[in-house]
């Protein structure tokens, strides 16, 4: 089987405070992310899953991390990312939209999610490109 993959924003507030969601679907907190579409860079899925899991809408910053569900087949791509409009609320996908300390992350998220996070506040900036197979893509 082929992994999926998909992308997470971290988004960091002025405070630095993160957002984050509680799924509606297994009730589980964690950063706001998906799979990516057709055509879209996993920064670009980054900036649209947290929109539309928060109503927040942000510019992807640095990769913070890559990491990898060998259960699941999928592989994570992880991006701090800054507020730029919009305002948290409830969605479709989320039930629950907050803003936690590093701290709360640590407590309350299971280690596989919170570690994004932690990565995220903590990592040394990594480049992410995108290209046509020739050309880079400008992003």
């Amino acid at each position: 089987m082929a992994y999926a993959v998909a992308a997470v924003g971290v988004v960091v507030g002025d405070d630095g405070r993160v957002l984050v969601v509680q799924r509606r679907d297994n009730g589980r907190w964690e950063p706001p992310g998906g799979h990516l579409e057709t055509g879209e860079t996993p920064a670009q899925a980054a900036c649209r899953e947290v929109e539309e899991e928060t109503g927040v809408r942000v510019e992807a910053g640095p990769l913070t991390g890559v990491y990898t569900n060998v259960v699941r087949d999928i592989v994570v791509i992880a991006f701090r990312c800054r507020a730029v409009g919009g305002a948290p609320h409830p969605t479709e996908e989320s039930q629950r939209v907050e803003w936690w300390t590093r701290d709360r992350v640590v407590e309350a998220m299971p280690p596989a999610f919170a570690v994004r996070v932690t990565d995220a506040l903590d990592a040394a900036p990594a480049p992410s490109r995108a290209h046509d197979g020739h050309d880079l893509l400008p992003g």
